[in-house]
C-alpha cells in the first residue's frame, strides 16, 4: 500500500466527518454542561480505543491549547490493578460496569470507544451507565454495531477501517477539546 493510496483512505474519511456536525456539536454542548456541573466522563474501550480513551481523558483533566481548569475525566482503561483483579476474579466482559458501578453518578457522561460497535466490555459498559442514569455515547465506526442500539448516542464515523475509524475518533475528541476550551 503507498502512502499516497493511505493519505487518501484518510482524507476521505476526514471529509466523511461532515456529516456528523450535528452530533458532535450537541455532544459539545452536553459535555460542556456536565463538566461545569461538577460532573465527570467516563471514557472506555479496547486496544488502540484504550489508548484514545486514557488520551482523551488527559486532555480534558491537564488542558488541551488554553490554560483553563481541569475537567472530571476518568480512563476506565488504565488501573492494572483494576482490570486484572476484575478479569481474573469475575470476567473480563464486565471490566468497564464494574468500575462504572463504583465512580460514576447521574449527571456524568459514559463514553465507550469500540470500532467495531461491538465489544462485549463496552457495551456492557453502557448497559450498567443507562442503568445507573448516566447518559452514554459510543464512539464507533460505520453502522454503530450493538452499541448503535443501546447507547443514548452513536458517533459512527462512516467508515469500516479500524485505523480511520479510530483516526476519525481522535479529531472529534480534539474538537470537543478545543470546543470546549472557547467555552471555559
Amino acid at each position: 500500500m503507498s502512502f499516497k493510496a493511505t493519505i487518501t483512505r484518510h482524507q476521505a474519511m476526514i471529509e466523511s466527518l461532515f456529516a456528523l456536525e450535528p452530533q458532535v456539536t450537541a455532544l459539545a454542548a452536553r459535555i460542556a454542561s456536565c463538566v461545569k456541573q461538577g460532573n465527570k466522563i467516563l471514557f472506555f474501550g479496547n486496544g488502540g480505543s484504550a489508548s484514545d480513551a486514557q488520551h482523551l481523558a488527559a486532555e480534558f483533566v491537564v488542558r488541551y491549547h488554553k490554560d483553563r481548569r481541569p475537567y472530571g475525566a476518568i480512563a476506565l482503561t488504565t488501573d492494572t490493578s483494576i482490570l486484572t483483579a476484575h478479569s481474573n476474579d469475575y470476567q473480563f466482559d464486565t471490566v468497564f460496569d464494574r468500575q462504572i458501578a463504583a465512580l460514576g453518578r447521574p449527571g456524568d457522561i459514559a463514553i465507550g470507544l469500540s470500532t467495531s460497535g461491538n465489544s462485549g466490555n463496552v457495551i456492557n459498559g453502557i448497559k450498567t451507565a443507562k442503568e445507573m442514569g448516566i447518559w452514554s455515547c459510543a464512539f464507533t465506526g460505520e453502522g454503530g454495531g450493538q452499541l448503535a442500539e443501546i447507547a443514548d448516542e452513536c458517533i459512527a464515523v462512516p467508515v469500516k477501517e479500524t485505523a480511520r475509524v479510530q483516526e476519525g475518533h481522535i479529531l472529534i475528541g480534539h474538537w470537543l477539546c478545543e470546543t470546549l476550551d472557547e467555552t471555559d
